[in-house]
């Protein structure tokens, strides 16, 4: 794997772009963007405000869900979850109540590899949107996993 970048979240017409899924959660219509998309409502970790971001899911595991912060630690997001982990969770139509819990690296290793090899053409896509380039092996993929954070959002019982 190498960096490519030290490219950041996306600013300009290139977070607009990022951030128009949350319009069409907002009109009731997430639904339309299928099951590979969530919509994470979370609290501001310095303003305690109702924050929104739309994730891709990167694993299911039953009702729980597994996403990634392509910016690692630098997201906001995720940086609001880790500070408070309860959040809203909706995948579809289905919204509820959910707590988020950091992965450790290794497991993250593990999760981008195994999406690297289950979505070869998109993980390698996301990769470069992310400043890095890799070629497509279990090892660069597991290198790439040690740099991003994944999250598991389970919804309360």
């Amino acid at each position: 794997m190498e960096r490519t970048s030290d490219q950041g979240p996306p600013t300009g017409w290139r977070r607009a772009v990022a951030r128009a899924p949350i319009v069409l959660y907002r009109r009731g219509l997430g639904a339309l963007l299928g099951r590979r998309l969530v919509y994470l409502v979370h609290t501001g970790r310095r303003s305690g405000r109702r924050r929104d971001v739309v994730l891709e899911v990167v694993r299911r595991d039953g009702d729980a869900v597994i996403v990634c912060s392509g910016f690692g630690t630098a997201a906001a997001w995720y940086r609001n979850v880790v500070a408070n982990p309860d959040v809203t969770l909706q995948s579809g139509r289905r919204r509820t109540a959910a707590r988020a819990t950091p992965l450790d690296v290794d497991t993250g290793e593990d999760l981008m590899a195994d999406y690297g090899r289950r979505h070869p053409k998109l993980a390698a896509r996301l990769a470069r949107v992310m400043g890095f380039r890799v070629d497509g092996s279990d090892e660069d993929y597991r290198a790439l996993g040690r740099e991003v954070r994944f999250v598991r959002l389970d919804p309360s019982a």
